[in-house]
């Protein structure tokens, strides 16, 4: 069952994070629901523990597991007439 919290990130963060869940066509959410969910899964002492370039090494692998939300309509309509050009 999914639950909503509110955060608080520093703007540039923001943006650069929804233009990279952009990118890999998910939502921002499941992007952040995803690094929590390895955070939480080990038993790390220390924040510099994180295995963020296992991670990242994961997504270009093609191993990690998420929810990939559809293109909407305008997003695909974009995407075609930008490859027009």
């Amino acid at each position: 069952m999914d639950a909503k919290i509110t955060l608080s990130f520093n703007r540039e963060v923001i943006q650069k994070a929804k233009a990279f869940s952009e990118t890999q066509n998910i939502s921002l959410s499941r992007l952040v629901e995803f690094l929590l969910r390895r955070a939480t899964a080990d038993d790390f002492r220390e924040l510099e523990d994180f295995p963020i370039a296992e991670w990242v090494h994961q997504v270009a692998e093609g191993r990690a597991e998420y929810s990939k939300k559809p293109k909407t309509r305008n997003a695909l309509k974009r995407e075609f007439f930008s490859s027009r050009k």
